[in-house]
């Protein structure tokens, strides 16, 4: 098998982290700038229904792509309506899509992209839209050989031209290449499709799912992908 010359990563959940703290803190923030009269729970619910309606179809390729902004944006106007709120929908994604420029760093995030600097080409492949990926790469500090988010690309993973896409930028084969992401489905079913191999970035120890492609490997913190790659022929 090709020597692994590429490492690409995921971004939300894997290099920083997405979860439920700080979207909680951008609702608290929706809710005092606006002077909604609403509990902040019951808005972040109200609204993932939304959210959640379009992830279970963005991936299809029956289903027009749509940016995260307009999706967000349309999900916030459907709240504001069912809730009966005088809100402004593109003032929360103001506020949201700070809120996402601004996601805290993994721990080990920085000393593993040191690491392998100098010894890997690497690069991120992000299903999210440029106005709030790049802000964090930025912040990250880190020289990436390329970076490709879904809105350039315009299609969600798990569908593999997203990968060949980054694949064919970078101009490299798939067997060069290793792909590292938090999600089973998203990014070691995409991967797997591409035809590259999967490291699946599992820190919570979530049980594998059966129906799905099983990773290359299983890590808990991205300071294992080092020995692991430098040890892939």
């Amino acid at each position: 098998m090709s020597r692994i010359t590429t490492v690409i990563f995921d971004m939300f959940n894997t290099l920083v982290k997405y979860g439920e703290t700080s979207w909680m803190a951008s609702f608290h923030r929706i809710v005092q700038e606006q002077d909604l009269r609403t509990g902040v729970s019951k808005l972040r619910e109200a609204w993932s229904s939304g959210d959640q309606a379009f992830r279970e179809k963005r991936a299809s390729v029956s289903f027009p792509f749509q940016t995260y902004y307009d999706a967000w944006l349309g999900s916030f106007a459907r709240t504001c309506a069912v809730l009966e709120l005088n809100g402004n929908p593109a003032d929360a994604m103001r506020i949201v899509l700070e809120g996402m420029g601004q996601r805290p760093i993994h721990s080990d995030t920085l000393q593993a992209l040191k690491i392998l600097q100098g010894q890997h080409r690497n690069a991120v492949l992000s299903i999210a839209d440029d106005r709030f990926l790049y802000p964090v790469i930025e912040r990250l500090g880190i020289p990436f050989e390329a970076v490709l988010s879904s809105e350039q690309a315009r299609c969600y993973k798990p569908r593999p031209e997203l990968f060949h896409n980054l694949l064919k930028r970078l101009d490299v084969t798939a067997l060069e290449a290793v792909y590292v992401g938090d999600r089973q489905y998203e990014d070691v079913q995409g991967a797997r499709e591409a035809g590259m191999r999967a490291i699946w970035l599992n820190r919570d120890g979530v049980a594998l799912d059966p129906n799905l492609p099983e990773p290359d490997h299983q890590i808990e913190s991205l300071l294992a992908i080092p020995g692991l790659v430098n040890h892939q022929e």
